[in-house]
């Protein structure tokens, strides 16, 4: 960033060195060599225009005005050549002029504005004589309007562009707490109908079989737990299910997919051309559903973006499972820069959303290395007792 600062303010200097020279050689060049320099001199000062358009407008003014006043009195009496050297040199005022409406504040564009159509009144009164003068007041007024035009047309698309950019993103992540609530109905009736299941039992062998109806009562107990803390960790409202939704979108009558289906999930991606090393650590034992479907969710989308568009053959996904909390990563070789999740897709919003709703943690972006890093750590809640499964 040092550097790059440096590089502009040197452009800064050699473009005053640029109109040094322009003016100390003013009575061996005519009017029209002084303004074609002074725009040409302009270049120099990208690298200001860029990271400062404030000051590079003032340099732009301090330079037009000093070329337009080197010049001899001899040339400005001439009209052709003094009315095109004044033009030249003020045009690059209005391109930096242009520049700057499209990216600074309007208050500081308005100020810009009246500022550099004061300095070129001023400098053309002065200089420019009889119907000269007309002609260079006209010409400087439309070439401002018309920087100013381009400016602000440009400005609106930007902004339009970013209200659209915000408009999607918004539309993305509330698709994707419709989505997490029809999940999270998925997870608690199935709970439920558990928990019922598990009662009927009790009810029956409870005075025939008084063990046998303890441990319906403490699959219970473990059931009901363990969804209320999924509730509360997931932190979603109830929400009506959208009535614009397709088949396809609906609940699906299979029990939702977990870190136990990854496996498969792979096979399928090596079908589509991408082999998939997965790889486990710790203490692996049955976690949570809203855990563990997220965990699920966050694998699927870093792999269909690896399918999409790293464009490898390989890649890895490592599960951890800690004693405090679940750690799920997924890394590529690929085309790093490509998979950044801003340019079309939303599947990246999508896990930060999943992620921020249990209280954990979501790290993606290209390695130093190359490719592409995908790793989610999410907490855990303590143990409540041994872990209960039904069918």
């Amino acid at each position: 960033m040092t550097r790059t600062k440096a590089v502009a303010w040197a452009g800064g200097a050699a473009y005053l060195l640029m109109v040094g020279l322009l003016v100390g050689g003013a009575p061996r060049a005519s009017g029209t060599v002084h303004g074609v320099g002074s725009l040409l001199a302009v270049s120099l000062l990208v690298g200001v225009v860029r990271r400062n358009p404030l000051p590079a407008l003032a340099l732009v003014l301090f330079g037009s005005t000093a070329v337009v006043a080197g010049t001899p009195s001899s040339v400005h009496a001439d009209l052709s050549v003094g009315y095109q050297g004044q033009f030249l040199s003020f045009l690059a005022v209005d391109l930096v002029l242009g520049f700057l409406v499209a990216t600074c504040a309007r208050r500081a564009s308005i100020v810009a504005a009246a500022v550099s159509l004061a300095v070129q009144l001023l400098v053309i009164g002065v200089f420019a004589h009889g119907d000269n003068l007309t002609v260079n007041v006209v010409i400087a007024l439309l070439a401002m309007a018309a920087s100013c035009t381009v400016g602000l047309l440009s400005r609106e698309r930007r902004e339009h562009a970013a209200a659209l950019r915000s408009q999607e993103v918004a539309e993305a992540v509330t698709a994707e707490r419709l989505r997490i609530a029809r999940e999270l109905h998925d997870m608690v009736a199935h709970s439920i109908g558990i928990i019922a299941i598990q009662a009927g039992v009790g009810g029956r062998v409870i005075e025939t079989q008084p063990a046998e109806a303890r441990e319906a009562l403490r699959a219970i107990e473990a059931t009901s737990r363990e969804t209320l803390s999924g509730l509360r960790r997931t932190l979603v409202s109830l929400r009506q299910a959208d009535p614009g939704a397709t088949a396809s979108e609906r609940s699906p009558l299979a029990p939702s997919p977990g870190l136990a289906d990854v496996d498969r999930l792979a096979a399928s991606t090596a079908d589509a051309g991408t082999h998939v090393d997965v790889r486990r650590s710790g203490e692996q034992r049955p976690l949570p559903a809203d855990i563990d479907l997220s965990a699920y969710r966050i694998v699927q989308e870093a792999l269909t973006n690896v399918v999409r568009h790293a464009d490898t053959g390989r890649c890895r996904v490592a599960i951890d499972y800690g004693d405090e909390e679940l750690s799920v990563e997924v890394v590529d070789d690929g085309r790093g820069a490509a998979q950044d999740g801003s340019a079309r897709g939303f599947g990246i919003i999508g896990m930060r959303e999943r992620v921020a709703l249990l209280n954990g943690h979501l790290s993606v972006g290209p390695r130093t290395e190359g490719g592409f890093r995908v790793a989610a750590r999410l907490p855990l809640p303590a143990r409540v007792g041994a872990p209960v499964e039904a069918r």
